[in-house]
């Protein structure tokens, strides 16, 4: 098994999966680390940057880690059997354990749908209404 962990400075768990370039890719046997390598994606290969529909460097792990993501990655990486998991959590090590034994406290995906999902080719504009409580809503006016 495989886990990918979002780490632009190389040292912690980071945000904005969508823009990440640097990943922490774990080799998992039967529970345990085995151990660890760095994936340096190009900018083209950044999620964001890059297609749904073509092979990404990314296509062979099972779960990707992240401090945060939008639903619409979320749903890219679903489509090819990834599991998304976004987390509080900064430490690479500890995360990957935690979620080894079930312990990993996972958070919603942000509200922003233009990760991956939409293409430069539409030009929506979005705006966004955020309401970061208990009741996390989130509400998308698109007009062309």
């Amino acid at each position: 098994m495989k886990i990918a962990v979002t780490s632009q400075n190389k040292t912690s768990i980071t945000e904005h999966s969508g823009h990440c370039r640097k990943f922490w890719i774990y080799e998992i046997n039967e529970g345990e680390i085995l151990g660890k390598n760095l994936l340096e994606l190009s900018p083209e290969q950044s999620f964001h940057n890059s297609s749904a529909n073509e092979p990404h460097p990314l296509d062979d792990v099972q779960v990707l880690i992240s401090g945060g993501m939008g639903k619409g990655l979320v749903r890219r990486l679903e489509g090819k059997t990834i599991e998304a998991i976004i987390t509080k959590e900064t430490d690479l090590d500890k995360a990957v354990n935690a979620y080894l034994d079930g312990s990993l406290i996972r958070e919603e995906p942000q509200c922003h749908e233009h990760e991956g999902e939409h293409q430069h080719e539409h030009k929506h504009e979005h705006k966004h209404q955020h309401k970061h409580q208990h009741g996390h809503q989130c509400e998308l006016e698109s007009s062309n």
